[in-house]
C-alpha cells in the first residue's frame, strides 16, 4: 500500500453508494451512446495499436467501459469503491475486461505498460489532482493517449454564471455531509425542481431558434430525468470536489509528461486528450 494513497475515504464511500443506486441500466441505450460520444469525441481511436490494452481509471458502474471494451484488446477497470461490483455485473459478458479494486496511486498496473487510458469525472474528486494525472501518465507507453474529463472553473462563462455556481455551491457544502438516504432524497428534489425545468426551458428555447449554450443546465436539455438525477447526486452529494480552468489543466498535463494536448470545444468542459512524451 502506498504511503500517499491520494483519495478521500468519504468520497469513495459516497460514490460506492451512488453507483449502486444509479447503475446506469435504467438509461436508454441511445442516450448512453450520445453521452459517450460527447466525452470521447476527441479520443484518437485510429492511433491505437491493434488489440490495444488500456485502463479506465475510476470506472464506477462501467458505463463508459461497456462502449470501450468491444473496441480494444484488453481493458482494465479500476475503482476503489464498492461500485466495482456494479461494473463487474454490467460487464460480465466482456471477456477482455479485468477488474482492480485499487486507487489511482496504486493501481497494480506496471509503469509504461498501457496503450491508452482515460479517466472521466474522477480526478477532480481526489486530494491531489496533479499527482493523480501523473500516476495515470506513468502507466502509459510513450506516445499513448490519455483522455481526461475534469470539472471546469467556468472560465469560459460570464461572471453572472460563476455567481450562480457559487450560490449553488453553498447548498452542496451542506448536502454533502448528509447520510446517504436524505442526501439522495434532496438531490432527487434538486433534479426535479431545478435540473428538469431549466433543461426543458432550454429545450423549448432551442426549438424557438434561440442560442442556449449559455443557459444554466442547458446541457441536459436532451437528457432523461434519470441522467439528471444521477448528475444532481454527483454534483451536490460528493464530499470532495475541485474545479480547474483550461490553463490549469494544461499545466498539470504538461507537468505529468503529456504533450500535444487537444481540448474538446463542446460540453462537457473540460475534456482533454494528451499523449505521453516519447522518452
Amino acid at each position: 500500500m502506498t504511503t500517499n494513497p491520494n483519495f478521500d475515504p468519504r468520497t469513495v464511500a459516497s460514490f460506492g453508494d451512488e453507483w449502486q443506486r444509479f447503475n446506469q441500466q435504467g438509461m436508454a441505450s441511445g442516450e448512453a451512446e450520445r453521452l459517450f460520444g460527447n466525452y470521447f469525441s476527441i479520443f484518437p481511436w485510429d492511433e491505437l495499436p491493434p488489440n490495444a490494452e488500456g485502463f479506465d481509471m475510476g470506472c464506477g458502474s462501467g458505463r463508459w467501459a461497456r462502449f470501450v471494451a468491444p473496441r480494444v484488446g484488453r481493458l482494465h477497470c479500476i475503482d476503489l469503491s464498492s461500485a466495482l461490483a456494479v461494473a463487474r455485473q454490467a460487464l460480465a459478458r466482456q471477456p477482455n475486461v479485468q477488474f482492480h479494486q485499487a486507487s489511482v496511486a496504486s493501481s497494480g498496473l506496471s509503469p509504461s505498460s498501457q496503450d491508452f487510458g482515460y479517466s472521466l469525472g474522477v480526478l477532480h474528486h481526489v486530494r491531489d489532482t496533479a499527482a493523480a494525472i501523473r500516476s495515470c501518465a506513468e502507466l502509459l507507453r510513450p506516445g499513448a493517449p490519455l483522455l481526461l474529463y475534469l470539472y471546469y472553473a467556468f472560465d469560459n462563462r460570464p461572471r453572472w454564471f460563476r455567481l450562480l455556481w457559487r450560490l449553488s455551491n453553498v447548498a452542496r457544502l451542506l448536502i454533502r455531509r448528509l447520510p446517504p438516504r436524505p442526501k439522495q432524497l434532496i438531490t432527487d428534489l434538486i433534479a426535479l425542481a431545478v435540473y428538469w425545468p431549466l433543461a426543458r426551458l432550454a429545450w423549448l428555447a432551442e426549438r424557438m431558434g434561440l442560442r442556449v449554450a449559455s443557459f444554466p443546465l442547458s446541457y441536459y436539455r436532451s437528457c432523461s430525468f434519470y441522467t439528471m438525477r444521477t448528475d444532481a447526486r454527483d454534483r451536490f452529494g460528493t464530499p470532495l470536489e475541485q474545479r480547474f480552468s483550461r490553463a490549469q489543466i494544461s499545466q498539470m498535463c504538461i507537468a505529468a509528461g503529456l504533450v500535444d494536448l487537444r481540448f474538446s470545444s463542446r460540453a462537457p468542459y473540460w475534456c482533454v486528450v494528451g499523449f505521453k512524451a516519447e522518452s
